[in-house]
């Protein structure tokens, strides 16, 4: 059959055409399924992991080693000991409580005396100031103010070798002539020492820092 160049043309496109309406069709077909003999069996995937490709790097080792009943002492890798540590916390958890919990019939004076033994000279000398404070002490006084305080350690924000930052909420129960309230604020509590021997040396808003 004889074909004019016109009739030629129209041919082939329509050739064109159909021959990438098939490829596209083998494509989309044969991407969407996966082989026989690849594709896991019904469940497989949520009741056993994939195989480790040869070569791949081993699992992480658990930290109670293969054997299953050795436990990692991460305290060997810390400037303190375990105890060290738990004294620390209990000097921190104590020492933010007190400083929270006051009454208006107390004295600068008695008011740092609960902390005896827990804190600096220097930082003693400072919140004397703090509760001495004029207005501070004038509102105390008049709204007949008392305070109970507690206080709830979050993480360690840094330590040294004979220095450790707390993040401590602490909580403080007011009540007065004006009711009574519960608020709480986050503290940056550095204690000092070594040993069983800690003083906390400074406590300021956790907003401020102490690094």
């Amino acid at each position: 059959m004889d074909l004019s160049a016109g009739q030629q043309k129209a041919l082939f496109a329509v050739i064109v055409v159909v021959l990438a309406g098939l490829g596209i069709f083998l494509i989309t077909s044969h991407g969407s399924k996966q082989p026989a003999a690849s594709r896991p069996s019904s469940g497989s995937a949520s009741s056993s992991p994939p195989a480790q490709a040869a070569g791949s790097p081993s699992a992480v080792p658990s930290p109670t080693g293969a054997a299953g009943n050795a436990s990692v002492n991460i305290y060997q890798w810390l400037p303190f000991t375990q105890p060290d540590l738990a004294r620390a916390a209990a000097v921190t958890t104590q020492v933010t409580t007190d400083y929270n919990t006051f009454t208006y019939t107390q004295s600068a004076a008695s008011y740092v005396a609960q902390m005896n033994g827990l804190i600096t000279s220097q930082l003693s000398q400072t919140l004397q100031n703090g509760f001495s404070t004029l207005g501070v002490a004038q509102a105390r006084t008049s709204q007949k103010q008392v305070s109970i305080g507690s206080a709830t350690i979050d993480s360690i924000r840094t330590f040294g070798s004979s220095s450790i930052t707390f993040v401590v909420t602490a909580t403080q129960k007011l009540t007065g002539t004006q009711g009574s309230h519960t608020s709480s604020a986050q503290y940056a509590v550095t204690v000092s020492g070594q040993g069983g021997s800690w003083h906390v040396y400074d406590i300021e808003p956790a907003g401020a820092g102490n690094t």
